[in-house]
């Protein structure tokens, strides 16, 4: 079962008829990101390590075979520094078993290694990256790109992809253990390689106690400890299964040019629920005022239960089901229930109140009648409703405008109709009491503009 890197190897050199004649397997040993090598003994051949050149060419009496170690070594960086993603191929003739343990996985040494070949591979940018890119740097997005790849190759890949420009970059075996530098180090820096997997996991922490909300993409076992305790774990269709298990999201196609998609879907998402948020608890402050109110007074309620449907109908029902459909890629920032609660309270409020003085006001003038005290409170508190829809429509958009007078006018419409208005109980109040019901509403309008001003200049 070969990896990416083993498979590319393959195809790349091929194999002859009958290569593998005389090449008995012993042992073999996976490639693992902490040890930076892979290896396999053969019998009467030694054994072979192919890895980090870092790691398999760190000893300075390694004898000759076709590189000197440390030419391999300055072969090796000038190549990575190019973009390369370079192994090195070492051999070694001491038995797997010996010296410091049983097996491969053994502490191995250096000096016993000579050196046989680089091999350089290379890593595709695909044709959307710098445009993908580009749009998250602009959404305020800001990017890492943590990898077990030596540190320049890393850097140049995402010079190429244009995530960073200047092809910094910061080796990981030089990170501090300490997770408040380590915090440091990550607001800082934007690429690093030679990372493991447990150093991709504490960066995922670090990034967090720093207030930020961290998304980590991977399609590796080594990603998989970052991947769970990321806030949004992002798998690879094409990756392993241990990683998709993981993962929250799984890009099926394996295009980058779908996370914009998801970005935009999440915060449609939680940018509606917000506004839908205003407006329901907008309802329940005003009810819950309302019925408050009424109880110390003891006045007659000013709705009946058909009058209720109406303004919940269309002051909140109908337009919450269009606003939480529409586009809304604005940006999402923290504190969801306190802004919700600045607004809806006060709102909430101002429409109980002022609807509830209005009704009292109404009901007590001559030639006004209960019914008719009832309907003027209906047409105060939906016009005051209509305004606060307006409120949180922000930005407006000609068809958020469209959507409040369509509200209006439909109410309009079953005033006008006798039918709808006979079954609604509503009476068409007198001409003297039009004025106390508009200038309910633009008090109420203005109070509730003002009240939730400061907040909407914040939040755009």
């Amino acid at each position: 079962s070969p990896n990416a890197t083993l498979a590319a190897i393959e195809k790349a050199v091929g194999a002859s008829d009958g290569a593998g004649e005389g090449w008995e397997l012993v042992e073999c040993v996976p490639f693992s990101s902490t040890r930076k090598w892979a290896a396999a003994t053969f019998e009467g051949r030694g054994t072979f390590y192919i890895g980090a050149p870092e790691v398999l060419l760190m000893g300075d009496g390694a004898p000759e075979v076709l590189l000197d170690g440390r030419e391999a070594s300055e072969r090796a960086r000038q190549a990575a520094e190019s973009g390369a993603r370079v192994l090195v191929v070492t051999q070694s003739s001491e038995p797997a078993g010996s010296p410091a343990g049983t097996g491969l996985a053994a502490e191995m040494s250096p000096l016993a290694m000579s050196p046989v070949c680089l091999v350089y591979l290379s890593d595709t940018v695909r044709s959307d990256a710098r445009e993908i890119f580009k749009y998250f740097g602009d959404q305020g997005v800001d990017l890492k790109v943590i990898s077990g790849d030596h540190p320049a190759t890393v850097a140049a890949v995402a010079q190429r992809a244009g995530i960073v420009t200047d092809g910094s970059w910061i080796d990981a075996r030089e990170l501090p253990d300490d997770p408040e530098e380590l915090a440091v180090t990550m607001a800082t820096g934007s690429v690093f390689g030679r990372v493991t997997p447990h150093q991709k996991r504490a960066m995922v922490h670090a990034l967090q106690a720093n207030g930020k909300t961290v998304a980590m993409t991977g399609d590796g076992v080594n990603d998989v400890l970052a991947l769970k305790d990321a806030d949004m774990g992002i798998a690879m269709g094409a990756g392993s299964s241990s990683a998709r298990a993981v993962a929250q999201l799984v890009l099926l196609d394996n295009r980058f040019a779908t996370l914009p998609r998801v970005l935009s879907e999440g915060r449609r998402v939680i940018n509606n629920i917000e506004r839908v948020a205003n407006l329901f608890i907008t309802k329940a402050a005003y009810a819950v005022l309302l019925t408050a109110l009424i109880g110390i007074v003891g006045s007659p309620f000013p709705f009946l239960p058909r009058h209720l449907t109406l303004v919940g109908t269309f002051s909140t029902g109908v337009p919450g089901f269009f606003l939480a459909l529409a586009a809304n890629d604005s940006l999402v920032s923290r504190g969801f229930l306190r802004r919700v609660l600045r607004f809806s309270l006060p709102a909430g409020v101002i429409a109980g109140a002022v609807t509830f003085v209005a009704y009292e006001v109404i009901r007590r003038l001559d030639g006004v009648s209960l019914d008719e005290a009832r309907t003027c409170a209906t047409m105060t508190l939906l016009g005051i409703g209509l305004v606060i829809l307006v409120l949180i429509s922000r930005p407006m958009r000609a068809w958020k405008v469209g959507l409040a007078v369509a509200m209006g006018a439909s109410y309009a419409l079953t005033m006008a109709w006798s039918v709808p208005r006979s079954f609604f109980a509503l009476e068409v109040p007198p001409a003297g009491v039009w004025v106390w019901i508009f200038s309910a509403i633009a008090v109420g309008g203005v109070l509730a503009w003002q009240a939730t001003e400061r907040l909407f200049a914040k939040h755009p």
